[in-house]
């Protein structure tokens, strides 16, 4: 079953009985900047000095993604990494949730907070799609294998977002940042996705940091 970047980031949140989301800021970011990823893979966009660009404007055939690169494609104004990230990140969960719940991953539950508000869980329905995106992170990250250009793209989100921990609770922290730090930056892919994948990381990493000092500063 072939699932996206982000609809994978979201399998790894989810704790599988209760379907409530680990670390939701975070997640949605990066699934915004798996679509950016995922676009340049399908050689759909490229990154220019942090600026986003269309390359071809051809749709890939996946909701998420066409509305993305049509997003970016009628834009007049050109934007960077960061600005598209913040941006997508509005219907992130949104659209990766939809994704799971038609190919049968996960079950949708709404529930009522205090009687009034709606609440969205997804417990897990299938574990097989999440299963082998956990053995591709492992054989990359753990035991040295060659990753391939989406398991690259996977690990530099997760790595970028300070994700880590959803994929390897139980690895060793410090041993594991590292290695995906190497992966992220290495020659894994093509230069122009690449390119992409980096930009996107650093992104991450500031949008990340910037939220973590706004809730210390708010909550001190």
């Amino acid at each position: 079953m072939e699932t996206t970047l982000g609809e994978q980031l979201l399998l790894l949140s989810l704790d599988d009985k209760s379907g409530v989301a680990r670390e939701p800021a975070n997640v949605a970011a990066a699934i915004a900047g798996a679509s950016l990823v995922e676009l340049a893979i399908a050689g759909r966009i490229a990154v220019d000095g942090d600026i986003v660009s269309v390359t071809d404007s051809t749709p890939v055939g996946l909701p998420s993604l066409d509305d993305a690169l049509s997003a970016i494609a009628d834009y007049k104004k050109p934007g960077k990494t960061a600005d598209w990230i913040e941006y997508l990140k509005k219907d992130a969960v949104a659209a990766a949730s939809k994704g799971l719940v038609d190919e049968g991953l996960v079950r949708e539950e709404t529930k009522k907070v205090l009687g009034l508000f709606p609440v969205h869980r997804y417990p897990e329905a299938d574990s097989s799609v999440e299963a082998a995106v956990l053995e591709r992170l492992e054989a990359a990250v753990l035991h040295g294998e060659e990753p391939q250009e989406q398991t690259v793209g996977l690990i530099a989100l997760l790595h970028g977002a300070g994700l880590a921990k959803l994929a390897f609770p139980a690895a060793d922290k410090p041993l594991v940042e590292a290695r995906m730090a190497v992966i992220a930056q290495g020659q894994w892919a093509a230069p122009a996705v690449r390119q992409v994948i980096q930009a996107a990381q650093q992104a991450l990493t500031a949008i990340v940091t910037t939220t973590v000092i706004t809730s210390a500063i708010v909550g001190s």
